[in-house]
């Protein structure tokens, strides 16, 4: 029998991927990790187990993934007490000392030839396991759409559309879609070593023209999509990170598309009008 666990089991990528799960394997067989345990027992499907996993607490870990064949490893959000490096790495030894046979982590596009700034944990988490010498998959999430739910929420509501990424292009694809592709692979017998997990790739300009409403697109160098989210109230500090991430899309760092997120699913994935409407739904 195996046994499979999901870490950050409340965030939106953990449920997804822990129903998707116990869809595919027994539920009975599945432990959730989460920080908070009695959010997650709410949350998590009927028969799921929930145990602790704090990404600051290596012991914690250690003990939680006893009796875990294979680990979906979801990387934590930047700017904790504890850098992310360090959480990862304490998953990571935590997977080795509890004898796990197999992780699944979710990193960053084309880690391995990455240069922007956003891919250095990504970067070291790849090698941390590696080094571990732990069977692996290195699903390297491209982009969700969900990222631009202020911009496309601001153009509908008639405000610009702008941005800065020029004629980058990116793999735009529903979070819960690469949710659902990190549990596929989970459960698969047979998975690859890195998968580039995208939806087909796109321009912000054709993300614009893609969204209803009447609005209008602006296409700004960097410099002055700083000053303008400076302008709208963000501090200097989250404004550079923004900025950071329209820069790594003018430089291509997000072209390079696969099919493999559809590949794993076994179906294409939503369409960029549908998506595009369930985004905004929700």
């Amino acid at each position: 029998m195996t046994t499979y666990a999901v870490t950050a089991a409340t965030g939106h990528f953990g449920q997804t991927a822990l129903k998707t799960l116990a869809g595919l394997v027994p539920a009975t067989n599945i432990i959730a990790l989460a920080r908070n345990t009695k959010k997650a027992e709410a949350l998590v499907p009927a028969g799921v187990t929930v145990r602790p996993g704090d990404y600051n607490n290596e012991a914690e870990l250690t003990a939680s993934l006893a009796g875990v064949d294979k680990l979906l490893f979801v990387s934590s959000q930047p700017g904790g007490p504890v850098d992310r490096e360090q959480q990862h790495k304490n998953v990571v030894n935590a997977a080795k000392a509890a004898g796990v046979s197999y992780i699944a982590y979710t990193s960053f596009p084309h880690a391995d030839t990455a240069t922007s700034p956003l891919s250095a944990d990504h970067k070291a988490t790849e090698k941390a396991i590696l080094d571990a010498g732990i069977p692996h998959s290195f699903l390297r999430n491209n982009w969700y759409l969900e990222n631009e739910l202020d911009s496309l929420k601001g153009a509908q509501a008639g405000r610009p559309f702008v941005y800065a990424g020029g004629d980058g292009q990116v793999g735009w694809a529903l979070e819960r879609e690469y949710a659902e592709g990190a549990a596929t692979v989970l459960a698969s017998d047979n998975q690859k070593d890195i998968y580039e997990f995208s939806g087909a790739p796109l321009t912000y300009k054709q993300l614009a023209a893609a969204l209803p409403g009447n609005f209008d697109v602006q296409a700004v160098s960097t410099e002055d999509f700083n000053k303008g989210l400076q302008a709208a109230g963000l501090d200097e500090g989250t404004a550079a990170v923004v900025t950071m991430i329209q820069q790594l899309i003018l430089d291509g760092e997000l072209a390079k598309t696969s099919t493999d997120l559809s590949e794993i699913l076994g179906h294409d994935l939503v369409p960029l009008d549908a998506a595009l409407a369930e985004v905004l739904k929700a």
